[in-house]
């Protein structure tokens, strides 16, 4: 069958039946890869379309009030499916809708083979940043000219499907055999379209260049690394007039250059540090270009030198950018090759080996598994790095990847033949030949603080984003634990006839009983599930039940607990502890078990290496539960140690997590890092409190003898740009008037909306409060002028909902926690930013209460050398979304008149750059708004 019809419906909404009903019908019909025809309609639906749809697609009552319905265009429509495929792009929201439309006018359903675009694009363009078909169309570059009208979303769709045709048609012989075997899971009618290729390339002699083979695997091949040796001759101050200065390399190279004074000030502060074997603090503002700036004159020390240099970031946004952007630019203003290269954690990484054994499985998968592994099986045609951040999975094939990565290499054989094509050995082996290795602080501290050198040696490294060290350190240093893992490493184990390991030991060895007795295996697996599902139901229930002053909420919206209030409850923690013992007591028996399994595997060496490197890995997972429980629960808390637990009080009864992190990592960085290394440069637009570094230098223990520190002001004109404002009007949240709070922040959201059009970022600090002002919106604003996006209530991911704000002409989004950093949205896409609170950490918070008890036992004054300090460089985080370049120009908002009555407020102030401050009701600073834009 080479024919297929392509559908899109435009409807009243998203229930099919008696509420909602398709309004228009595209259709375009494709022959030998060809468009040959198309067909549309508008449908009157016999009830009112909502405005919203009509804003979405244009279609208004009055279109449709002469339309035929449904029923006349029945058998008109489904006699263009006969003989084809159906296609669209969801297919079960369109068949869903014709279906039911035929249904209730007494047709006969469609049961014509399908074929749905979503599901196709996620296997064949895994790289893709959306499946939505407004961004695959941007993505792959088809004209796209009225999105949300039927007929044209069925010609993109229709254009999509061939490009998905043409891309299946260039899969090599092995992946088209690997999907072969999986294709009667998915959802779309595959089979016929694998065939054809499978057959085309039996009998041809097609060579797929760069693909790689081996024990049916199809990957792409590596280009090796270049050997090249670089000179450089220039002085270093050579070296940065060449590149900044008048018709130096970055006025040649980039469009409408303006020198920044700044971005060299920065770079020869860093060379000066790399020279004197010193560390340095430089906080250089918005619009330094501070990415240029420290990545110049680590290139040329790392060639200079022939050392390298690591560079580390917190988030995985900024190591893209440096690697697709920044290095590149600078590529191009040195004029000669650099060899630089991203290096994450072994778990990032795909393992082909333990993937290759995972589709030897005979066992049954489900659809998220089976999407998966043809997700995966593409993607290896395509990626060098074998990264799996490079791809989106489905939330449980993210769960299947963590059995086939790189984490699950024990002791890995370097004459092995998968050793040769272990991404992680190559990417470590190109980081060794690499001048600068990019990584993130989680490696970075992991690699501090491990035995194992996971990074490859280093003396100097640029550290951006350097606020959030000494919070990752921490997280390093301590330990987590939550159910979910716990038993999935139990279901990993299985029962005997579920474990095929055990199972294959079992009739090859005849393991008998008395060494081994296997009746009891099933016995204690079930007993270990059962402990672990009762002990953390009991915690569930236990955080549930505690007074509410000894509980606070996440900035995520989960209930936390601290261990210490344990001594409120003595008995029930007594019977927790107990419960710990008895699950400890069966883990160990597992370990027993394992470790008897291993001992038959070293005197068969006929076992494969893999089977023996799965139980070791069980073995060494069980133990290292083993060792959180017992430094959780029965190991008493100290002053240099916060222990607590969170819940999800809306989630499941055992979603319960555990964690335990020491009160201050100052002295274990001056020991582990600092002290060991010749100059670590620390960069961030916030690094001061008052123009001060003292507060960050304190946190991370760096000696005052060895540092250099660097105040690097923005090249943008604030003053001339930002307007400051502070209602003195709104009620005092202290008085507990918080539900009054609420109201006047959500009437000046609306106030500001209307002169904005839109155009908010409002950051919230807790996430009970966004919940509670976004319910209030929705009930008071007009929704059909404005869109309202919300973190963790509005669907997608960080970036998605950032994209999606900048889609709509009029938006308000909602942020919380990771919004106060991070988020670039510049030019008039933000007009106004609203800061509801003063990101003061709530003072029960778990980790903040530990860490101000421990600095009070040493004499000083929590507030001020912690609380303030920390609650002063977020503010500036979140101060810094607005202006993002030289023609940017919108208003702060704060809400929070602390800011200007508090004793402690001019810290706040003086932290920003200088600005036009005003304090007023909110009625007349509304007026000054007006006029102001």
């Amino acid at each position: 069958m080479e024919r297929y019809v392509v559908i899109d419906l435009e409807t009243t909404g998203n229930a099919p039946g008696k509420e909602d009903k398709i309004i228009e019908a595209g259709l375009v019909i494709i022959e030998n890869n060809t468009i040959i025809d198309s067909y549309s309609t508008l449908l009157n639906p016999g009830k009112e379309i909502p405005l919203f749809i009509t804003n979405l697609t244009g279609i208004s009552d009055k279109d449709v009030e002469d339309a035929p319905l449904f029923e006349e265009r029945a058998d008109e429509i489904t006699r263009l499916f006969e003989d084809s495929y159906l296609i669209a792009h969801n297919v079960p929201f369109d068949l869903g809708f014709l279906n039911t439309e035929l249904e209730n006018c007494g047709r006969n359903k469609l049961t014509t083979p399908i074929l749905d675009t979503v599901e196709l694009a996620r296997i064949l363009f895994p790289r893709s940043p959306s499946f939505k078909l407004s961004q695959l169309s941007e993505y792959l570059k088809l004209q796209h000219n009225e999105p949300h009208r039927a007929l044209s979303d069925a010609y993109v769709t229709a254009k999509l499907f061939l490009r998905l045709k043409e891309k299946l048609e260039s899969l090599p012989y092995e992946t088209i055999e690997q999907l072969l075997k999986i294709e009667k899971t998915l959802k779309s009618d595959v089979y016929q379209l694998l065939h054809s290729r499978q057959q085309a390339l039996l009998f041809s002699s097609e060579d797929i260049s760069g693909i790689e083979t081996y024990r049916g695997l199809a990957y792409r091949q590596t280009e090796p690394q270049s050997d090249q040796v670089r000179t450089l001759d220039l002085s270093f101050g050579e070296y940065l007039d060449h590149i900044y200065e008048e018709n130096g390399a970055m006025e040649k190279q980039i469009n409408n250059y303006e020198k920044r004074i700044g971005q060299r000030e920065m770079s020869e502060t860093i060379f000066d540090a790399f020279q004197s074997h010193q560390h340095a603090f430089i906080e250089a503002e918005t619009g330094t270009g501070k990415s240029l700036a420290y990545l110049i004159p680590t290139i040329y020390e790392a060639i200079k030198d022939q050392k390298r240099i690591v560079i580390s970031t917190f988030t995985t946004q900024l190591q893209s950018q440096l690697l697709e952007e920044e290095l590149p630019m600078v590529n191009k203003l040195v004029n000669f090759p650099l060899h630089a290269t991203l290096l994450k954690g072994k778990s990032h990484y795909i393992s082909l080996e333990k993937l290759e054994h995972e589709l030897r499985d005979s066992q049954q998968d489900n659809y998220d598994i089976a999407l998966t592994k043809a997700i995966i099986l593409v993607w290896l045609t395509e990626t060098v790095t074998g990264d799996i951040d490079e791809i989106q999975l489905p939330s449980s094939g993210y769960l299947f990847f963590r059995r086939i990565s790189a984490d699950t290499e024990e002791n890995v054989d370097p004459t092995s033949p998968w050793f040769a094509r272990s991404y992680y050995q190559k990417a470590r082996k190109r980081a060794q030949r690499a001048d600068i290795v990019i990584t993130n602080h989680a490696l970075l501290c992991t690699d501090m603080f491990n035995e194992y050198q996971l990074l490859p040696s280093y003396d100097k490294a640029i550290i951006d984003e350097a606020h959030h060290l000494e919070d990752t350190a921490s997280r390093h240093y301590g330990l987590k634990l939550d159910y979910i893992h716990m038993q999935y490493m139990l279901n990993q184990l299985g029962k005997t006839e579920d474990n095929k390991l055990l199972t294959n030991l079992i009739n090859t060895y005849q393991i008998n009983h008395d060494q081994l007795p296997l009746e009891k295996w099933d016995y204690i697996i079930e007993e270990a599930k059962y402990e672990t599902d009762d002990l953390f139901r009991h915690l569930f229930q236990y955080v549930v039940g505690q007074h509410k002053s000894n509980k606070t909420l996440s900035d995520i919206g989960r209930t936390q607990y601290r261990f210490s209030h344990e001594k409120e409850h003595p008995e029930k923690w007594d019977a927790i502890k107990e419960m710990v013992n008895r699950l400890l007591f069966y883990l160990r028996d597992l370990i027993h078990g394992l470790a008897v399994m291993v001992h038959y595997l070293e005197k068969k060496e006929e076992i494969e290496r893999q089977d023996k490197e799965r139980i070791q890995l069980h073995t060494e997972q069980l133990q290292s539960y083993i060792d959180r429980l017992e430094e959780l629960f029965l190991v008493e808390e100290t002053s240099e140690q916060v222990k607590w637990i969170e819940i999800e009080a809306y989630g499941a009864k055992n979603a319960v997590y555990l964690y335990s992190e020491p009160t201050n990592v100052a002295g274990l960085l001056a020991k582990d890092f600092f002290a060991s290394k010749e100059s670590i440069i620390l960069t961030s637009a916030t690094l001061t409190m008052n123009q001060s570094f003292q507060f960050i230098q304190d946190r991370l223990g760096i000696s005052a003898d060895r540092l250099i520190t660097k105040q690097i002001e923005s090249p943008f004109s604030y003053k001339d740009q930002v307007q400051l404002m502070v209602p003195n009007d709104f009620p005092d949240i202290k008085y507990g008037n918080i539900d009054e709070f609420i109201y006047a922040t959500c009437e000046s959201i609306i106030s500001l909306a209307e002169i904005t059009a839109g155009r908010m970022l409002v950051l919230f600090t807790s996430y009970d409060m966004l919940k509670r002002a976004h319910a209030l919106l929705k009930e008071t604003l007009d929704l059909s002028s404005y869109a309202l996006i919300a973190q963790g209530i509005s669907s997608g991911s960080r970036a998605r909902l950032k994209k999606n704000f900048q889609t709509f002409n009029q938006a308000i989004l909602l942020g919380t926690s990771s919004f106060w950093e991070g988020v670039d949205i510049p030019g008039e896409d933000l007009s106004c930013l609203m800061i509801v609170r003063l990101p003061f950490q709530p003072p029960d918070h778990p980790v903040h209460e530990a860490k101000s008890a421990y600095l009070k036992e040493q004499g000083k004054n929590p507030f001020m050398e912690f609380s303030l300090p920390n609650a002063v460089i977020r503010f500036k985080q979140g101060f810094g979304r607005l202006i993002r370049s030289s023609s940017d120009r919108g208003i702060v908002f704060v809400c929070d008149a602390r800011m200007v009555k508090a004793r402690y407020g001019k810290y706040f102030i003086d932290s920003i750059p200088p600005v036009p401050l005003s304090v007023d009701s909110t009625q007349k600073l509304m007026e000054k708004a007006k006029n102001w834009f």
